[in-house]
């Protein structure tokens, strides 16, 4: 959610490597996030050409700036 806040939207490749995690993981995580409603998905072209990209939502950037306020308050207690 970081990197999708940042910059809007990004392709599947891109986080992957990004964030160095498998295919499987990543699949899995933005499946998740988008069954939340925090991420939309766009997918283009077909086979080996294909591209997935994902973008965050107004409710999934509202969440990710709640969740930041609270670690932020966790850290800040401590």
């Amino acid at each position: 959610m970081g990197v999708l806040s940042r910059a809007g939207s990004a392709d599947f490749a891109f986080l992957r490597e990004h964030l160095g995690v498998s295919d499987s993981d990543l699949s899995k995580q933005m499946t998740a996030l988008q069954g939340a409603g925090y991420v939309a998905v766009a997918k283009s072209g077909r086979g080996r050409g294909a591209t997935t990209r994902f973008k965050i939502t107004g409710p999934g950037r509202s969440a990710y700036r709640r969740h930041r306020e609270v670690l932020h308050a966790l850290l800040d207690d401590g």
